[in-house]
Order: C-alpha cells, then sequence, then structure tokens
C-alpha cells in the first residue's frame, strides 16, 4: 500500500506540473487530457474492481504516449507548413518581424536600466522619464513592478536577481540581444541597452494594424493570405512566417513536383531494391549454413554457430563504423591489404557505394536467419526426410519439396519482418555512407544511397530548410507503402498454411 501510495503521488506531482505548464501555455486540450488520465490512474490503482486495469494500465500508457501519440503527431504535422520559417504562431511571426526591421528613435530618451535574471532569463528592469519601474523580458513587454531605488534608478525588484557589473561583462552578447517589447502593440518599438546601464527605444520599419504589415519605406503591403506568410501582391514573402493547416499540400508536392519526384522515385526504387536484396541474400546465406552446420557428420558443429552470431552479437552502428573505416579509399584495410594498394571508391562512387551498403547489410543480417532457419530446420521430424530417401527421392528433391515448404510456412513471417525493418535501416546507412556520395542536382539534401527513411531525415533535420511537414507527409507514405506490402505478404503466408496443411 506504501509503494503504491508512493508511485500514484509521484504520477501526480508529474501531472500537476504538467498541468501548470500548460496552463501557461494555453494548451487546454492537452491539459484536459493530463487531468483526465490522472484521474482515471487515481480510479484504477485505489479501485478494487479494476484488478484487471491495474495490470494493463502501465503498459497502454506508455503505447499511447510513446507510439500513439507520436503517429498522431507526426499525422497532424504532414498536414502543416511546420518547417524553417514556419515554427511559431502568428502573434510570434509579427513580433520577430518588427524586431527584424528596428532603428532607433532619433529623439529617443535615455532609459537607466538595470539588467535582471530569473531561472536563468534575463530581463531589464527600466527607470521611465517620469520615474516609474518597469520590468520586461524577451517574451514579455514592459510593465509596471514594484522595485528598489537608489536615487533616480530602479536597482532591485523581488524574485529577479540584479546582475553587477561584472556579470553583465561576462554575459555581454546575451545583455546586448536582449531586447523589450515597449507594449503590447509591436509598433510602439521595442527597448535595447548597448552596455547593460542605458537603454534606448527602436521602433520598426514596419508597420502592423492588425491585418496587414506595411513597409513604410517602400510602402509595399504584405498581407495574410492563408499561406502562413504575409505575402505582397507580387509574390513577396516576408520570413519568418508561421504555422497553418496547408491539407494535402505536402503529399501533392511529394509526389507531383518534378524537383522533388525524381529524387522520390529513384529513392524509393533503391529502398526496395535494398531491402528485397538484404532479405533474400541473407535468407539464402543463413539456410545454406543452416543445412551445413545442422549435418550429423559435420564436426564442431557448435563452435561454428558461435562464431557465425558475433557480427549479430556486436552492435550494428559499431560495425557499420568498423566497415567503414576498413571501406576508406586511402587507408582502408580492404584497399591497402586484400587489395594491394588499389584506389576502390567503396563509399564514393554511387554504385560502389550501393554495392557496399548490401554487404555490410548482409554481412549484420545472415546470423539471424542462419538462427532461425537452424530451429526450423531442427523442428522437422526426420521421419519425413528418410520416407522420401526410402521412396527415391535425391537430397534435392528433398530439401525442394519437403524441407524448404516447411520452412517457408515457419519463416515467412520472419522474412516479412525482416523485409519491413531493412526497408526502414537507418543505422546501416546512415553510419556507413550517411547516405552519399550526393546527388548534387537534387533539390533537397539527399544521396544516392539514401533509402526513403534516412531522406525523410534528411528532409526534416539537415540543411539551411527544414521541412517537417514534407518530412511528415514522406512517413505517412512509407508507412502505407509497408503496411500494404505485410497486408499482401502475409496473406500469401495464409495460402502457403493453407496448401500445406
Amino acid at each position: 500500500m506504501i509503494v503504491k501510495l508512493i508511485a500514484v503521488g509521484i504520477v501526480d506531482a508529474i501531472a500537476l506540473y504538467a498541468v501548470l505548464v500548460l496552463a501557461t501555455f494555453g494548451e487546454w486540450g492537452v491539459l484536459a487530457i493530463v487531468v483526465a488520465v490522472a484521474i482515471l490512474i487515481n480510479w484504477i490503482y485505489f479501485s478494487r474492481r479494476a484488478l484487471p486495469a491495474k495490470y494493463l494500465a502501465p503498459g497502454v500508457f506508455f503505447l499511447a504516449v510513446f507510439q500513439v501519440f507520436v503517429l498522431l503527431y507526426t499525422g497532424y504535422v504532414g498536414f502543416t507548413n511546420y518547417g524553417t520559417g514556419h515554427n511559431g504562431s502568428k502573434d510570434q511571426a509579427v513580433n520577430a518581424l518588427m524586431a527584424s526591421a528596428l532603428e532607433r528613435v532619433p529623439d529617443s530618451p535615455t532609459y537607466p536600466v538595470t539588467v535582471v535574471e530569473e531561472g536563468g532569463e534575463l530581463g531589464l528592469l527600466v527607470t521611465s522619464p517620469a520615474g516609474n519601474a518597469l520590468l520586461g523580458t524577451q517574451e514579455d513587454p514592459l510593465a509596471a513592478v514594484d522595485a528598489t531605488f537608489d536615487g533616480d534608478r530602479a536597482v532591485a525588484v523581488e524574485g529577479w536577481t540584479s546582475l553587477q557589473f561584472a556579470d553583465v561583462l561576462e554575459r555581454q552578447a546575451e545583455v546586448t540581444e536582449l531586447s523589450v517589447a515597449f507594449s503590447d502593440d509591436p509598433n510602439d518599438g521595442r527597448i535595447s541597452t548597448p552596455d547593460g546601464s542605458s537603454a534606448y527605444r527602436y521602433t520598426s520599419t514596419l508597420e502592423y494594424d492588425g491585418e496587414a504589415i506595411t513597409d513604410t519605406a517602400t510602402g509595399t503591403v504584405y498581407e495574410d493570405v492563408g499561406t502562413g506568410a504575409f505575402t505582397a501582391a507580387d509574390g513577396e514573402e516576408l520570413m519568418p512566417g508561421w504555422k497553418v493547416a496547408v491539407g494535402f499540400d505536402n503529399f501533392v508536392r511529394a509526389v507531383s513536383d518534378s524537383r522533388l519526384a525524381g529524387p522520390l522515385i529513384y529513392v524509393t526504387l533503391w529502398t526496395f531494391a535494398f531491402a528485397a536484396i538484404t532479405v533474400a541474400a541473407t535468407f539464402a546465406i543463413g539456410l545454406f549454413l543452416a543445412i551445413t552446420f545442422n549435418h550429423k557428420r559435420m564436426r564442431g558443429r557448435r563452435v561454428y554457430r558461435s562464431l557465425l552470431i558475433l557480427p549479430y552479437a556486436i552492435p550494428s552502428f559499431l560495425s557499420a563504423l568498423v566497415w567503414a573505416g576498413m571501406m576508406n579509399e586511402s587507408f582502408g584495410f580492404l584497399n591497402q591489404v586484400i587489395f594491394g594498394g588499389a584506389a576502390i571508391p567503396w563509399l564514393t562512387d554511387p554504385w560502389m557505394a550501393k554495392l557496399s551498403v548490401l554487404i555490410v547489410n548482409i554481412w549484420l543480417g545472415f546470423p539471424y536467419m542462419f538462427l532461425v532457419c537452424t530451429g526450423a530446420l531442427q523442428s522437422i521430424p526426420d521421419e519425413l526426410q528418410e520416407a522420401a530417401t526410402v521412396d527415391g527421392a535425391r537430397p534435392w528433391q528433398v530439401f525442394r519439396l519437403i524441407k524448404l515448404p516447411l520452412l517457408l510456412v515457419s519463416i515467412a513471417p520472419l522474412l516479412i519482418s525482416s523485409f519491413a525493418f531493412n526497408f526502414n535501416n537507418f543505422n546501416v546507412v546512415y553510419m556507413l555512407t550517411n547516405g552519399g556520395p550526393r546527388d548534387s542536382a537534387a533539390p533537397i539534401p539527399v544521396g544516392h544511397t539514401d533509402i526513403l527513411i534516412s531522406m525523410v531525415y534528411k528532409v526534416a533535420f539537415t540543411g539551411q530548410t527544414r521541412d517537417y511537414g514534407l518530412a511528415s507527409a514522406y512517413t505517412i507514405i512509407i508507412f502505407i507503402i509497408v503496411a500494404v506490402i505485410a497486408a499482401l505478404a502475409f496473406r500469401r503466408t495464409k495460402s502457403l498454411e493453407e496448401l500445406n496443411g
């Protein structure tokens, strides 16, 4: 009971903290879900009628958080323009645009300031010309506060730590970058300090009227046309913009944009080839070795089996890094020792890089198939082989007509799962070649050995422009492809079972 009270208490404390944070950011929908889950957990563990749920609740909770939520959020992002230049809200975009065009007001009064800090966040404690104390941060505009004065300068405010001159010098870059909104109206400008003791007012050359932004220097009007950015009549956009729903635009762009369609097609074809060749080769090698070392006349079978599973026992990312070193064109072990100093471009030539990725992936995958095929072969009754031999069947006929069909019934689901795994085998590609060599003609950062999942990673997290919406759309497309292949393959597997049954 004590352990249960402590555990539920920790959950409730975390939920309360989450509620406070979510309320601060105005995430009322997520807040309601957190409260509902906390109430449900308390009811489950303090109710005598919910015994099965007490054991199921933790697993269901983590499944919802780490799987269901991730899938739903990825799907949501795929229908937005979320990415570089479209990360925040419209208000944040307006503030950023106004701040990017600030110019010092020629007749701006000098505002005595004190740099203050709370929880690592810097703020400016400003003394107005009327002698009032105002406090603001990078996110919050100036607001009146009760402060302690030293002469005509506000020097301290409750809850904040005033920085001394040495502290200001140490954090000079942060202090000079700090810009505080003068009021809730972005047209009123901002307050900035060059030295941490005096501040000046800056106003923007852009003017925002609540609907559109006007560049006062050129007279150009930028309107909100629903694309997540203020746009001029000639199509010019002001960046940054903000995140908006775009419907199926990302999916349409992924398959119809001529610049994106080319990389998508050859990466998709290579992904299918990579997964299919890997599964076929690892199954063939694993089955051959399993038959060889399952023969009764083979001596030292246990030693050979132990040696064969070593590639599977070593972490794949570590093996890929070792192979990358051995395949180095200039000083790699393969070129210098095995091929007598030849300059074979294992990882720099597009076709050789593909071959290298296949070699390494097959090396990592065949021990698994060897173990699976060994177990499946040992489960086939010896009487079937003996009866076939008595009937005059040759070894090849016994294998093709008896062993292989029985093997496929039990191994086919594993082959399907292996195909799905290699279809998204990010580790080998990223660690060995990082998707390279790079395709310089492609409009997105993609290489000749990239598979779909590594291409998605690059679209989302590398390059100057990161497009999370497009990457999420690609992810959903990959999910649909794998799901369809798995469904068709499992239907074929069921046919095999019925045929052998």
